[in-house]
Order: C-alpha cells, then structure tokens, then sequence
C-alpha cells in the first residue's frame, strides 16, 4: 500500500465516524424535538381554559368593582347629606337650647344655690408630693 492509499483510508475512516456522530447527534436531537413539540402542545392545551378562566375572574372582579363604586359613591352622597342635617340642627337648636339651659343653670344658681338631694362639693387642695417645705414656711403652714 502506497502512502496515498493509506491518507485515502484514513480520510474515509475519519468521515464514517463524523458522519455515525452527526448521525446520532440528529437523531438525539429529533427527539429533543419531538418532546418539545408534546411539551408545548400539552402546556397549550392546560393553558388556554386557564386564560378562560383568568378572563372570567378579571370580568367578574370589574363587575364587583362597578358595584362597589356605586356603594361608595351612594354612601359619600348620604355621608353628605347626614352633614348637612346635623349642620342644620346644630345651627337651629344648638344656640337656643344652649341658651335656654345657661339661662335655666343661671335662674336655679340665683334663686337657692343647690337643691338638697345635691352633695355638697368637696373643696379643692393642691398637694405637692415629694417636696419638703423650707423650715421658715413650716410653722405658717395651715392645720387641715
């Protein structure tokens, strides 16, 4: 065997095992292929009832937001209302009924003082806790 022969079987040996590694390089990834192929086709077929359901959740979710709006804007107009009506009693028989009653408190002090089911009010002192008079103040200090 001459010298050109032998690089000729080496170069073919060399080719039939490039092409037996492309080989099952191709076949592996076919099958990567195929599985990929299941793969997305399963997800899409869990996926689209999910967006369906997703879809209904969000419709429902904006109806019970319009009804909440409603309720809130109904409870801001008797919220307003319920202002309004307590700004005109306060006005209309707030002055006269506190006039009326500092007058009646005014009539009663004026005419006996207090009544007799009334307890006498205890007098009022200021007790200074912790602290020690001078020696000076003591003895003008008052007996109670």
């Amino acid at each position: 065997m001459s010298g050109g022969e032998v690089a000729g079987i080496l170069v073919a040996v060399f080719w039939a095992i490039l092409v037996s590694f492309l080989a099952v390089a191709l076949v592996r990834l076919a099958q990567t292929l195929r599985a990929t192929t299941k793969l997305v086709a399963d997800v899409t077929e869990q996926t689209v009832p999910l967006l369906a359901d997703a879809s209904a959740a969000v419709r429902s979710a904006q109806t019970q937001i319009e009804r909440v709006d409603a309720i809130a804007s109904d409870v801001q107009e008797v919220t307003s209302n319920a202002s309004a009506l307590s700004t005109t009693v306060a006005s209309t028989f707030g002055g006269p009924l506190v006039k009326v009653a500092a007058f009646g408190y005014g009539v009663r002090r004026a005419m006996g003082g207090r009544r007799e089911d009334e307890p006498a009010k205890p007098t009022r002192r200021t007790v200074i806790v912790g602290r020690t008079l001078p020696s000076a103040r003591r003895g003008k200090r008052k007996k109670d």
